[in-house]
C-alpha cells in the first residue's frame, strides 16, 4: 500500500501542478475543452494511462469540462501515485495540443 501524504507533502507537490487543488482529500482539476468529443477522447486517452498504471482517477463529464480527481483509496488519502497519474494525465494533455 503506498503511503499517504501529508497535508505540507501535498502542498509542496502541487506546486509543480497548475490548476490541480486539494480538496475532499484528493487532487482534482477541471480540463477545458473547445467541443464535447474533444473531451471524450482525451478521457479516452486517460482512460488507458490509468488502466496501465492500474491507477484510476475519478472522471467526472460536463459537456466541455473533465473534472480528474485523483485519490489512493486504500491508502485513505493522496499519495505519490496519484501525483504521478496527475503528472500523466498533464503530459497527455500538452501532447494533445501539439
Amino acid at each position: 500500500m503506498a503511503a499517504k501524504l501529508s497535508a505540507e507533502q501535498i502542498a509542496d507537490k502541487l506546486k509543480a501542478l497548475p490548476g490541480w487543488e486539494y480538496k475532499d482529500n484528493a487532487i482534482t482539476k477541471i480540463f477545458r475543452f473547445e467541443e464535447f468529443l474533444s473531451g471524450i477522447e482525451f478521457v479516452q486517452k486517460v482512460a488507458e494511462i490509468a488502466e496501465g498504471a492500474d491507477h484510476h482517477p475519478d472522471i467526472a463529464i460536463n459537456y466541455k469540462r473533465v473534472t480528474f480527481s485523483c485519490t489512493t483509496h486504500d491508502s485513505g488519502g493522496v499519495t505519490d501515485k496519484d501525483f504521478k497519474l496527475a503528472e500523466n494525465i498533464e503530459i497527455a494533455y500538452t501532447d494533445r495540443q501539439g
